[in-house]
């Protein structure tokens, strides 16, 4: 479990193919306190297990279904990503519960500069709209992030200074896709609804 609150910027430095055809990355990553062996970091919102450690590089295996459904595929050497160790369940809650189980990915539209922050609009898939709640919380590549508006298929965050310094977003162009994680309390409700009424 996440919160949504990205601790560093790793960078990958080499990509290989594992004997069962899962990608493994290796991700050079500075001040990622005590990560261990079998340890879980979300990689730009993604849940992985870090399989190896080698000075301050660490080695993460990713099947085939996770690539599918995140923008891992598009990943290349010397590709920025947001990193967060998994939350401690003494820590405060500055962001939002997050599991780091990708729904999808979603396009950037536009990224707009609004006084010191950036507005950026999103399109949504069909079938994941119906989770996104404006003032509702949404992870954007393991970012915690505050749905400013909803429109159709379509919706908007506001990046606030900090947050785009110290986050990959200050690398996005419009046209990329970033890893979307719906709110997860969104996500049981809508189960416990369909159950109920079906």
């Amino acid at each position: 479990m996440f919160k949504g609150i990205i601790t560093n910027i790793g960078t990958v430095i080499d990509i290989t193919t594992g004997s069962n055809s899962n990608q493994i990355f290796y991700i050079k990553a500075q001040n990622l306190l005590s990560v261990h062996q079998g340890d879980s970091v979300a990689c730009s919102g993604v849940c992985l297990t870090v399989v190896d450690i080698i000075n301050d590089v660490l080695k993460v295996q990713v099947s085939q279904e996770t690539m599918k459904v995140s923008n891992l595929s598009t990943w290349k050497v010397g590709k920025k990503m947001n990193l967060e160790q998994a939350m401690k369940l003494s820590d405060r809650i500055d962001g939002h519960l997050v599991q780091g189980h990708v729904d999808k990915t979603v396009q950037i539209l536009a990224i707009n500069q609004n006084l010191d922050s950036h507005e950026i609009k999103l399109s949504c898939p069909e079938e994941l709209i119906k989770f996104i709640a404006k003032k509702g919380s949404v992870t954007l590549d393991g970012v915690s992030l505050t749905i400013n508006s909803v429109t159709d298929r379509e919706f908007a965050v506001n990046i606030i200074p900090y947050t785009w310094k110290n986050t990959t977003f200050q690398y996005n162009k419009v046209g990329d896709y970033l890893n979307l994680e719906v709110d997860m309390v969104a996500r049981y409700l809508d189960q416990l609804i369909r159950h109920q009424y079906n």
